[in-house]
C-alpha cells in the first residue's frame, strides 16, 4: 500500500496514521527513536506490508505487471491501488476524500519534529502537491510513478512509464483491489484491536 491506503487501514488515531503513513521511513526495531504511539503506527504499517505480501489478490495484481517492470512490481501496485482507493472512495471511506486528507494533512503538521528528517521533508510535499486527493486522477499517478523512477528508487529502475501497466489491465488491478481492501480493513481492525 502507498500512502493513501496506509492511512485508511490505519483507523482513526492519528498516531497510527502518521505511523503508517510514514512506516517506509523508519528502519530497524521499534520504538527507533519514535514516541511509544507513533513506533505502534509503524508497526502496523510493517504489518499491513507484510499481510498485502502474502494476499492473494494483491499477489495476482504483482503477477498483472510486465516481465520487463517485475522487480518493481510491489511499487506499482501499491500506487494503483491508492488509486482505485481515492477514485472509489465514496465505498470505502467515510465523508469526502477532500476533507479526509485535509485532517490528514493537519495530523502531519502537529508531528513536526518528531518524524526523521526524510518523512518530514516527504511529508511537506505531500501537502504542498496533495498527493493524497491527487491519487484520484489516473494521470497524477503516473506523474507520481516517473518521478519516483528518477529520485526515489537507485538508478537505474524500470518505474518509468509504469502507469502503462494499469492501464493495460485497470480492470483486472480494480477486481484485485475490491478483493483486497474489505480483507486488509479486517486485518488492520483485528491487529488494533489485539495489540
Amino acid at each position: 500500500m502507498n500512502f493513501l491506503a496506509h492511512a485508511l487501514l490505519a483507523g482513526d488515531d492519528d498516531d497510527d496514521r502518521i505511523g503508517g503513513l510514514m512506516g517506509d521511513f523508519v528502519k530497524g526495531f521499534l520504538p527507533a527513536g519514535l514516541p511509544p504511539a507513533l513506533a505502534s503506527g509503524v508497526a502496523l504499517h510493517r504489518a499491513i506490508d507484510s499481510f498485502a505480501d502474502r494476499h492473494p489478490a494483491f499477489i495476482a495484481s504483482r503477477s498483472r505487471i510486465s516481465a520487463a517492470r517485475r522487480r518493481v512490481a510491489g511499487v506499482l501496485v501499491d500506487l494503483f491501488y491508492d488509486h482505485l482507493l481515492a477514485r472509489d472512495w465514496a465505498d470505502y471511506g467515510a465523508g469526502s476524500l477532500d476533507d479526509y486528507t485535509a485532517g490528514i494533512y493537519a495530523a502531519l503538521q502537529r508531528y513536526r519534529g518528531v518524524l526523521p528528517e526524510p518523512a518530514e521533508a516527504v511529508a511537506n510535499r505531500m501537502q504542498a502537491n496533495d498527493w493524497l486527493a491527487s491519487y484520484r486522477d489516473v494521470a497524477a499517478v503516473g506523474r507520481a510513478i516517473d518521478l519516483m523512477a528518477v529520485h526515489r528508487l537507485r538508478q537505474p529502475n524500470a518505474l518509468a512509464g509504469g502507469i502503462d501497466e494499469f492501464l493495460a489491465d485497470a480492470q483486472g488491478f480494480a477486481a484485485d483491489f475490491r478483493s483486497f481492501l474489505p480483507d486488509a480493513l479486517a486485518f488492520s481492525e483485528a491487529w488494533r484491536a489485539a495489540r
